[in-house]
This record gives C-alpha cells, sequence and structure tokens, in this order.
C-alpha cells in the first residue's frame, strides 16, 4: 500500500473540527478530492504530504508512518518518495529549468540523470536551459510537474492543477498526471474545485458538502 490514510481529524478552530475520510492507494492508482474553495481540500493535500501534523490519524506512505520522522529526516523522506505539485508553480524564477530540477534531486539526496527524459516527456525538452522567468505559464506549470517526478516519487499530490488554466491545457495536464503515474507505477491525488476534472479520474472524495 503506497498511501493509507486513516483517522485523520484537523481543525484550526477547536470549535470547527474536519474528519479526512480514509484513503488507501496502491501503485498506479489515482484519487480525485472535490470541494468548494475553503472547503479543506488543500489542508487535506499538506496532510498528506506530511507538511501539516492532523490532531489524531496516521498517514504512512509504502509502510513508513510519516509522523514518526522529524525535521531533515522528513524533508529527506518526502523528498525521495512525494512529487507535490502547488497550486502555483513551486519552481525558483531566476533559476533555468534544469537548476530548478537538480535542486529538487540535491534535496532529495539523488542523481540528476532524470532531468532531460523527464523534461522531454512533458514536452519541454528544448526549455532546459531557459530561465524559468521566461516561460509561459503553461510551461512553467509543466516544469513544476517536472520538478515533483524527477526524483521518481511514490506518490504524486496535485493542489488544484489546472485552476489558471483554459480547458485545452488543464485536460492536458491532467492527461499528463495520469500518463506518469501510470508509466512510473506512482499513486495520484488531485485535490480541486475544478469540475472540468470529474470525468478524469472515477475514484472521487467530495470534501466540504
Amino acid at each position: 500500500m503506497i498511501l493509507k490514510a486513516e483517522n485523520i481529524s484537523f481543525y484550526y478552530d477547536a470549535n470547527q473540527p474536519f474528519q479526512i475520510p480514509d484513503i488507501r492507494l496502491d501503485r498506479g492508482q489515482q484519487l480525485l478530492i472535490l470541494g468548494r474553495s475553503g472547503s479543506g481540500k488543500t489542508t487535506i493535500l499538506h496532510i498528506l504530504a506530511g507538511l501539516l501534523q492532523p490532531k489524531a490519524g496516521e498517514v504512512s506512505i509504502d509502510g513508513t508512518s510519516l509522523y514518526t520522522l522529524k525535521g531533515t529526516q522528513l524533508d529527506k523522506f518526502r523528498g525521495k518518495n512525494i512529487g507535490i505539485i502547488f497550486q502555483k508553480p513551486h519552481i525558483l524564477a531566476p533559476l533555468t529549468v534544469e537548476e530548478n530540477l537538480m535542486l529538487a534531486n540535491y534535496f532529495a539526496g539523488k542523481k540528476t540523470d532524470r532531468i532531460t527524459s523527464v523534461l522531454q516527456e512533458l514536452g519541454i525538452g528544448h526549455k532546459k536551459k531557459s530561465l524559468v522567468n521566461n516561460l509561459s505559464e503553461g510551461e512553467a506549470q509543466r516544469v513544476s510537474i517536472a520538478r515533483a517526478l524527477v526524483n521518481e516519487p511514490k506518490l504524486i499530490l496535485a493542489d488544484e492543477p489546472t485552476a489558471s488554466l483554459d480547458d485545452q491545457n488543464a485536460e492536458a495536464v491532467v492527461k499528463l498526471l495520469k500518463d506518469q503515474a501510470e508509466k512510473h507505477q506512482a499513486a495520484l491525488v488531485i485535490v480541486t474545485h475544478d469540475q472540468r476534472v470529474k470525468n478524469h479520474i472515477s475514484n472521487q472524495i467530495t470534501v466540504g458538502i
């Protein structure tokens, strides 16, 4: 089991706790978490990523409980095993595309031999030496995806990956994420309010109803 989240509860205000449905995903399986803005979708993603500790419950990745790890140990585990695609491209604008991916390798303690192949798979191999500042919005989103995938994570987490994209690019990004997850046998979780994504992933949870 790649991702297992059980009995998770969380609150920012103790008077307004919310429960997170139990989640179990194996290699290559996909889950869509739908909900309106403010429903707690991003909070769920941050808990699954080990960025936010729940008040109760456990999250484990491939048998390792995230919250038994601390500090740099957790950071390194996350870098090796979890690819996170944030709502806004989580890349450093003054650097080149290649340098951004090299940083991801460095923080995970992994080699850099997949950079070229990942960029080519995502259709931006020709942008390897380009500064992020010079990329279009769609290209920057693909670099953000490449950064999440370069370390061959066991789990891919995507937060509103289509939010700022037109219909054509939104469909392309969802297809890229699904294709990459299937190709590398990674579990995939997408959280979104975007109803356009509903038809692409049949396994769904709705939160904040």
